[in-house]
């Protein structure tokens, strides 16, 4: 009879694969041995003393078989019972609860031993037990053939769980595509395996059967595994790298190779590794010479910015991160954390230096280059990093975000991840600020940690665009930049040549594959539609923010819809404004925007506009509050308010109320005087793109009851429209003689809520008119109803002659009602506030109200009924019954 020790006995071929199957690719596998380590610790003592007897007897089948029934004679039925015990005992230790280490290969080897050992004691016949290497083959074969089919590859997932960094890594698309090459070459070799095993079952020689299976067998698996080892590191070697800014070291990449370049690619001004190693050096230098734990820093340039922040984040520094380089305020956030000394590229005018203020050009000019190696820097801690970045608040200060190195780069890993190879293909430039999150990511961040040139100097024109023609380049940019881009381009190039252009030409700028990503905004369709004329590609947005980072992207070409990114998860909140979950976010609960958003039922969303009073304007993320403030601060300003408004660019404008001290200053003065005042004031704190373009000077502005701000009444003060109904009349002041005149007649987009009117709206025959309301769901404390308000309802009596709307006073009542019939309350509110009007509410209009009772308080939202649509939400202090 011939025996087999099988091909591949079951436990070292798993153990060999797990220990040389992509075991360093493309990481180092400490993590793995350590988990190595840990399961042979959960491993019982007293499982092991059968696990191992059973190893070595799967590996010696073959001799085993040979010796005691063809040298010793043992009868078969004696040696199949032995086969079938030790086979159960094996199966019962194997598959215990203590047991971690083997799991369902270890269950089907000891299964099959037990079948084997039962069939040969039912039918006494020793081919029986000669057909396990052959069985074994087949197993193996179907199970690597079946994953061809449904993906990953048996090799791929031997090797995602070794090493947890292949999955969401730069190189994963390939290592899975050789790993699939590696598992079809295992089938094959199953195939030719499990033939000559069968072939040797019924050859008649027992010796041939056993130096087969469990001699030559062997030997052509270590060839293999030798041969692929061969080939996978010679594969490696040609596998791009990504080295994040935590883990660099001076021998990652050769000295010559270019990290960023001047102008154009084609230029050829470039800056190398050996250049960034010897930056940082010297400014490493420097910087631990000063005895301050803090810094501030702000470069233009994008070179000087990597070299600054890489030495201080080398000293252990904590960075204070500022876009806006105002001397006020500047001064405000040194003063702040005292006095930090402040790294900069900027040229200040003589006299007007900050103290404390180093240039880093000249700090680097100053260097005496020795032509040796740089020495190695210190190791950077991603986790015990401290970058602050200022932002607009919406207290009037300077809002400070405490973020780390760690969640800069786990947002980079997943961008790499899923766009890595576009920025390996081409050079990257950018119209971004690197002092905003989104600038520092993907304008530094990724071509650092992926080796890809990046552009020194931002680009700050549209024309600039035409000189990106000589290579392939991928832009970051923001809406407002593309917009003006797009139209400058449009208007540069003929008309005919956007009327005749096919839908398959490449680029109005004949563009070489350009790729763009987008942020700081919504791009609208038509801005992107446009891109695609100009530019030859769809812009791909990302959608996040300083405190969230990257969550979703879209291509609008697609549809408006959201896509989250997959290591994020959305939910909302009661306003319908979304919240946020990811690793860049450290509180558990999340982070809750100020975007309205609506979730899609297959998890991506819309979003529906923003309800706090942040804004962009181009890139520049400002906070209504804050202007506001600052003109408060003047202490010329009784009252005054911001808002935003749009012609062929979106811009700000003020409306303020002046105060006593401020009808004096300005006595006298042209009102373009008085505009020039406020520009240079706030210049002082703001960039100039921000500061409000058009200014009204009322002499109060319409707020109801709780001070809140008409902002409707407020826009029409620069529409300049006609009163449809009752009116504002708003006094604007001029200076000269006359001072106040009336300037323009504002009509009240909402009545005004106050007291009076609203217990007078609480006696009124409207809410009766109401369609009935039907009730979708209540608790003790909440409910939830639907209804209409029908256009012969007295709530439309003149709000407003042909274009009816509901007025505030009348939701305001309607709340309360339907809360005193429902909830028990009283219809005695004493307060209204945190009321956001948000849209119009026209007769018929389907509605869903959802109210909640806490003690006094009564939230409410009002809806459309897919909540495709706020209309209003707010919070009433309810008096009692």
């Amino acid at each position: 009879m011939a025996l087999k020790f099988r091909s591949i006995p079951k436990i070292i071929f798993w153990e060999f694969l797990k220990t040389s199957v992509f075991r360093d690719l493309p990481l180092k596998n400490a993590r793995f041995a350590a988990q190595r380590a840990r399961n042979r610790k959960g491993t019982s003592k007293n499982n092991r003393f059968l696990e191992v007897p059973f190893f070595i007897a799967a590996a010696l089948y073959p001799a085993l078989i040979f010796y005691f029934l063809v040298i010793r004679k043992t009868p078969l039925r004696l040696f199949s019972l032995f086969i079938v015990v030790f086979a159960l005992l094996a199966f019962i230790t194997g598959t215990s609860v203590k047991s971690k280490a083997k799991g369902v290969p270890f269950f089907w080897n000891s299964l099959l031993f037990f079948g084997l050992g039962v069939l040969c004691l039912i039918i006494n016949s020793a081919i029986i037990l000669k057909f396990y290497p052959l069985l074994m083959n087949v197993l193996f074969l179907a199970a690597f053939g079946s994953t061809l089919f449904s993906p990953p590859s048996m090799i791929f997932r031997f090797a995602a769980l070794q090493d947890k960094a292949i999955r969401g890594s730069l190189n994963e698309k390939r290592i899975a595509a050789y790993c699939r090459k590696v598992t079809v070459v295992w089938c094959g070799f199953f195939i030719c395996n499990g033939s000559m095993a069968a072939w040797t079952i019924f050859s008649g020689s027992d010796a041939l059967w056993s130096v087969y299976n469990g001699f030559i067998s062997y030997i052509l698996i270590g060839t293999l595994f030798a041969g692929e080892f061969i080939v996978r590191k010679m594969i490696q070697k040609k596998m791009p790298k990504s080295i994040p800014l935590s883990i660099f070291r001076n021998n990652d990449r050769p000295l010559s190779t270019i990290l960023c370049y001047e102008g154009a690619w084609s230029d050829s001004v470039c800056h190398t590794w050996g250049d960034f190693l010897e930056g940082t050096a010297e400014l490493r230098r420097r910087i631990n010479a000063v005895n301050s734990e803090k810094w501030l820093l702000h470069c233009e340039d994008c070179w000087y910015f990597l070299l600054a922040f890489t030495a201080l984040l080398q000293c252990k520094k904590e960075i204070l991160l500022s876009a806006n380089v105002s001397p006020a305020y500047i001064e405000e956030i040194r003063t702040a954390q005292k006095t930090a000394p402040f790294l900069t590229d900027r040229i200040f005018s003589e006299g007007e230096s900050p103290e404390n203020a180093f240039h880093i050009p000249s700090l680097l000019n100053a260097m005496q280059k020795t032509g040796k190696p740089a020495d190695e820097g210190p190791a950077i801690n991603a986790d015990e990093t401290s970058i602050i970045m200022y932002t607009s608040g919406s207290t009037g200060k300077p809002k400070a975000v405490l973020q780390r190195l760690t969640e800069f780069e786990a947002d980079n890993r997943f961008i790499i991840s899923k766009w890595g190879d576009e920025f390996l293909k081409r050079k990257v430039c950018s119209t971004v600020s690197q002092h905003h999150i989104y600038g520092l990511l993907f304008s530094i961040f990724l071509p650092f940690s992926l080796g890809v040139p990046f552009r020194r100097r931002r680009i700050e024109f549209p024309e600039e665009m035409e000189k990106l023609s000589d290579t392939e380049y991928m832009i970051i940019t923001v809406p407002a930049f593309l917009k003006r881009a797009v139209e400058t381009e449009r208007e540069s190039l003929k008309t005919e040549v956007f009327r005749d252009l096919p839908p398959e030409s490449p680029s109005g700028l004949n563009l070489k594959s350009p790729w763009i990503f987008i942020s700081g905004g919504v791009l609208k369709f038509e801005t992107a539609q446009k891109t695609n004329e100009v530019f030859g590609f769809w812009p791909v947005e990302v959608y996040g923010s300083t405190e969230t980072s990257g969550i979703a992207w879209r291509q609008s070409v697609n549809g408006p819809e959201w896509t989250v990114f997959d290591n994020a998860q959305i939910s909302q909140n009661r306003d319908g404004c979304l919240i946020i979950r990811s690793p860049y976010i450290k509180d558990p609960a999340g982070f809750e925007t100020a975007d309205m958003v609506e979730i899609l039922e297959d998890g991506r969303f819309l979003l529906k506009g923003r309800v706090d009073s942040v804004v962009k304007i181009e890139e520049k993320r400002v906070s209504f509050t804050e202007i506001e403030n600052r003109i408060l601060q003047s202490g010329l300003a009784a009252d005054v308010c911001v808002i935003s408004l749009e012609g062929k660019r979106q811009y700000l404008a003020a409306a303020v109320a002046f105060n006593d001290k401020g009808r004096e200053r300005f006595a006298g003065l042209e009102k373009r005087e008085i505009n020039t005042f406020w520009r240079e004031y706030l210049l002082q704190y703001f960039e100039n793109i921000v500061i409000p373009k058009k200014w009204r000077y009322p002499e109060t502005l319409p707020v109801d009851p709780q001070g809140k701000k008409k902002k409707e009444d407020i826009q029409l003060l620069f529409s300049g429209e006609a009163p449809v109904q009752k009116e504002f009349i708003a006094s604007e002041f001029h200076g000269g003689k006359n001072g106040f005149h009336t300037k323009t007649p504002c009509s009240s987009v909402y009545s005004v809520v106050n007291s009076n009117l609203l217990d007078a709206a609480l006696t009124s025959a409207g809410f009766g008119g109401l369609d009935r309301e039907k009730i979708i769901e209540k608790t003790e404390n909440s409910v939830s109803l639907e209804f209409s308000v029908p256009d012969t309802s007295p709530y439309f009596d003149g709000h407003f002659p042909g274009f009816s709307i509901l007025p505030a006073v009348a939701q305001a009542e309607m709340v309360v009602r339907f809360a005193a019939r429902h909830l028990g309350t009283g219809i005695n509110p004493t307060e209204i506030k945190r009321v956001k009007f948000i849209n119009f509410i026209r007769p018929g209009a389907p509605l869903l109200l959802k109210l909640m009772k806490k003690e006094k308080t009564l939230s409410f939202t009002i809806n459309s009924p897919l909540n495709e649509t706020v209309y209003s939400t707010g919070t009433v202090i309810l008096g009692d019954k």
